[in-house]
């Protein structure tokens, strides 16, 4: 169990919403093959690990903290308000507390979905959104 279980217990949760949106969002998943979509919104993800650790003497325990990151790319000129809506609609999909377990692993939600410094270009209107998590087991 790793990045890789919490990455895809977050991308798989995502990607539903995402597909379900009216239109549906492209997602560009990390280190995977995207065009973007001409004309239209989409989502940027990355999971931004913080170091695991160890809160044992015995080294059973591991714990995994970081950021899953899902950046809203809008269309340029029209305001931060479709940006806005998407940062409203991730703290609502992965609300403070939001438990989900992958291949055994719990992986949970800690705090409020919060928006960073966007980033206003005349190409796009980029506004990341930040959702910390944590995960942690004790090995056999």
């Amino acid at each position: 169990m790793s990045q890789q279980t919490i990455r895809a217990a977050f991308e798989s949760r995502l990607a539903t919403w995402a597909a379900a949106q009216v239109p549906p969002l492209k997602v560009a998943f990390e280190n995977v093959s995207f065009e973007p979509p001409e004309g239209q919104d989409y989502l940027r993800a990355f999971v931004l690990p913080a170091a695991t650790r160890s809160g044992d003497m015995g080294g059973t325990h591991r714990e995994w903290r970081g950021i899953f990151q899902v950046t809203a790319v809008t269309l340029p000129g029209r305001g931060p308000g479709r940006a806005a809506q998407i940062l409203a609609a991730m703290d609502a999909l992965f609300p403070v507390n939001l438990a989900m377990v992958r291949d055994g692993l719990l992986v949970r939600v800690q705090d409020p979905a919060s928006a960073e410094t966007p980033d206003d270009t005349d190409i796009a209107y980029e506004l990341p959104i930040s959702i910390a998590y944590q995960a942690q087991i004790y090995l056999p």
